[in-house]
């Protein structure tokens, strides 16, 4: 089975393949991938292995598209660049159609530079800078959004043929991360908004919300949909012909065939036929895709009065909250270990939940408690408070994280010396016919 990291996975014209494993379950294959690789760094060296890799799963990628036609029929995506920015990841999305929504200069290239019409392209940032603007101007990225006086300024200087949607407001208070804070115009606000576009000569198409990132409350969609039709009545009034909706992003894959028909819903109640509706999913996409695994590189049992009291030992790997674990502080989430076995090849020790542990009697099981930290030297650097195990963990031992591909890497700092780049591996569970 070849694994490619990204740096060569480019070279190839299509998506990559673990031939003669088509058979095998998705999650079989990449903990396949995950001990081929894993063999592959013991044989090559007796001490190394220090940085953690990803293993990308790209039929989950296509499962996803499938999954949002099927639930969003008509709504186009502009996936959310900033959630992943891998190129091959890039790559297969604009192989199946979707658009991209971008925030700086650096995204726009790295979606132009896979060959993507600029036509394609949502430069989705209320909030640019002048250089940014011109950039867009230049490279024919042509629709943007604004929410303030001073972007519209902006705008007719450096890109005055631009296509123009207006973020409003919204927000999801359950959302893990709101953006309300610092994006979007109160609705007493956008009839001034849309005035000064009309006596700028600016071109209004059509209007924007985002309820933020995470979001699982259909009514906060439902709203902005709401408030975003009075904006469209706002600018047909002044002249403009608004004809884009674009809902933004926050899409949770446990609850997006739930929220998917109320969006809809809502969408037609409030808006006539042919309007066009996109939207702006980012985790939607990234987030199942990956997998990653971190390597123990340091343990920490407990001694004395820490060990009778029932501390759990202290495990370290060599990835941690500003590596790929950024979100443990930024959206509060709770991350699940799996212990890769050394003894039994396809097999992957799980935290211990209810079921686990009805076992029979006549059998023993051991738990084993873990604390498991990053390697810096910031006592901040937590990755998993508290997990049960029903083996020993060593150094030299492997973990495994599911769902890894969502603002992971690309919030990834140097700090304290540790490296920001990972190298990421590729398997494909569905068939190029599939594309």
């Amino acid at each position: 089975m070849a694994l490619l990291p990204a740096r060569e996975a480019m070279a190839i014209s299509k998506v990559i393949h673990a031939t003669g494993y088509r058979n095998l379950p998705p999650d079989e294959l990449v903990d396949l991938t995950i001990e081929s690789h894993i063999a592959h760094v013991v044989k090559r060296s007796r001490v190394g292995g220090d940085e953690s890799f990803f293993i990308a799963d790209l039929g989950q990628v296509f499962r996803q598209h499938c999954r949002w036609n099927q639930t969003m029929p008509g709504i186009r995506p502009y996936y959310a660049v900033k959630c992943n920015c891998d190129p091959t990841l890039l790559k297969v999305l604009a192989e199946l159609g979707t658009g991209f929504d971008c925030a700086s200069i650096e995204e726009m290239r790295a979606v132009l530079s896979l060959g993507v019409d600029p036509a394609r392209i949502l430069f989705a940032n209320p909030c640019k800078a002048p250089t940014a603007v011109a950039f867009a101007s230049e490279v024919g990225v042509l629709r943007t959004t604004f929410d303030n006086i001073d972007e519209l300024d902006t705008i007719k200087t450096h890109m005055p043929e631009a296509q123009l949607l207006l973020r409003i407001y919204a927000n999801d208070e359950g959302a893990f991360i709101c953006l309300g804070e610092k994006f979007g115009a109160q609705l007493d606000t956008t009839e001034e908004l849309l005035s000064r576009a009309w006596e700028l000569g600016l071109n209004v198409i059509g209007v924007s919300f985002h309820v933020g990132t995470g979001a699982t409350n259909p009514a906060s969609f439902c709203k902005a949909i709401k408030d975003a039709r009075l904006a469209f009545s706002q600018a047909e009034r002044l002249g403009f012909h608004p004809e884009i909706l674009d809902i933004g992003g926050g899409f949770q894959d446990d609850c997006f065939e739930s929220i998917g028909p109320i969006i809809r819903d809502a969408i037609r109640l409030e808006f006539p036929a042919g309007i066009t509706t996109i939207a702006e999913p980012g985790r939607f996409f990234a987030r199942s895709v990956y997998t990653l695994v971190c390597r123990v590189i340091s343990c920490r049992r407990q001694l004395g009065s820490a060990a009778l009291s029932g501390v759990p030992d202290m495990l370290y790997q060599n990835d941690g909250i500003y590596g790929n674990f950024m979100n443990v502080i930024m959206e509060k989430e709770i991350m699940v270990p799996y212990l890769v076995s050394k003894k039994t090849r396809g097999f992957l020790h799980k935290p211990k939940s209810e079921e686990s542990e009805q076992t029979n009697d006549a059998v023993q099981v051991t738990s084993y408690r873990y604390s498991i930290w990053g390697p810096t030297c910031d006592s901040t650097d937590c990755v998993v408070r508290e997990v049960t195990l029903d083996s020993e963990v060593k150094i030299g031992d492997w973990l495994k994280y599911k769902n890894m591909g969502a603002y992971t890497s690309t919030t990834a700092t140097q700090f304290n010396g540790f490296s920001s780049t990972y190298d990421t591996f590729y398997v494909n569970s569905e068939t190029l016919s599939d594309y």
